[in-house]
């Protein structure tokens, strides 16, 4: 069986393995207050040209979407999102078990624009009854979406400056950031992100690191006790340096961007075979993750052969499914696939 199903089932780049075994006897000090961290740290800042951002270690997507969130908001308050944000689909109500309510926003392709977000702003303030309701606090988006979208450059431009405007903290979730940015639609750059959100994060665990997602913080207000709300939430890891080493390679000789950059070439290959046989995808996505409509019989064939995941039914006969590529995809599983597709 030949998996397509998400983009974390293979281990981590040889490279960090490499690291990883090269220094394992080394003893240094915990909680990412190591060299390895404090070397990673700076290569980070420096490609997102913010020497004054912090930059901050955790394990996961899912822990670093609650443990970001809960630092921001008051306890009164909510964060905004497209009703198919992660935080409110696929985190297993995390963000609600800190206390506070995700305010979900209508969305076709994932993303949420900056006329929404004034719209629900205005709405909450509005309201004569807006005390008794949960308080927008904060905007979450990701980049790229569940749907494999990404936002350009002037939509994250024009949303920074109406969540700047109305005081609420923009964050975004880069678990899949490498992809985003490699994308032949891209048009923005790791400094337009730090320069456009008050903070994000890197994900390594999707794009080649064995675990690990790196926050950028770059405005000042929300800086303060963050190591003190990762360390309440069991989000600060003893062995601090696994972490430091996977991003301090990855972000040596540009590796992170050299690997994301494949898995979208891949997915791009695959997706023009799916069009060039006269499928219709359900989101345009020029990302890693691509979403071909296939009737009941084409999916039972190529499950017979391939893993991946069931997204959303059209109709009786026809859904939507997911195909994902890694940085680790093969180039020889892709043109196999391809194939497969041709003889539907």
């Amino acid at each position: 069986m030949i998996q397509f199903q998400c983009d974390y089932e293979e281990g981590a780049c040889p490279q960090i393995l490499e690291r990883l075994v090269e220094t394992n006897l080394e003893q240094t000090v915990g909680y990412s207050e190591d060299e390895y961290c404090k070397q990673a740290r700076e290569k980070i800042k420096k490609a997102c040209d913010a020497p004054e951002a912090d930059v901050h270690f955790l394990v996961g997507g899912t822990q670093t979407n609650y443990v970001v969130i809960r630092s921001i908001l008051r306890p009164y308050q909510g964060v905004i999102s497209a009703v198919t944000g992660h935080i409110n689909v696929h985190e297993t109500g995390a963000v609600e078990a800190t206390g506070h309510k995700v305010l979900a926003l209508p969305s076709k392709d994932g993303k949420i624009t900056a006329s929404q977000v004034r719209a629900y702003y205005d709405a909450h303030w509005n309201d004569a009854d807006h005390e008794h309701i949960v308080q927008p606090g904060m905007v979450y988006i990701s980049h790229p979406t569940e749907n494999g979208t990404i936002y350009s450059k002037s939509e994250l431009q024009e949303l920074y400056a109406t969540c700047k405007e109305l005081g609420l903290p923009l964050f975004m979730d880069g678990a899949r950031m490498g992809y985003g940015l490699m994308s032949e639609k891209s048009d923005m750059t790791l400094a337009d992100i730090a320069a456009n959100t008050d903070v994000f994060y890197i994900g390594g665990t999707k794009v080649g690191a064995l675990f690990g997602e790196a926050v950028v913080i770059t405005k000042s207000a929300l800086k303060k006790d963050f190591r003190y709300c990762m360390k309440q939430s069991g989000a600060m890891l003893a062995k601090g340096r696994l972490l430091g080493i996977q991003f301090d390679t990855l972000f040596t000789d540009d590796l992170y961007f050299k690997i994301a950059a494949h898995a979208d070439k891949l997915a791009m290959k695959l997706k023009n075979a799916f069009l060039e046989k006269g499928y219709k995808m359900y989101f345009d996505s020029y990302t890693n993750q691509q979403y071909p409509i296939l009737s009941k019989k084409d999916r039972e064939k190529l499950a017979q052969k391939y893993q991946f995941s069931f997204w959303e039914q059209i109709d009786e006969d026809y859904a939507a499914v997911r195909f994902c590529t890694s940085w680790a995809t093969s180039e020889e599983a892709i043109d196999e696939l391809i194939q497969d597709v041709a003889k539907l």
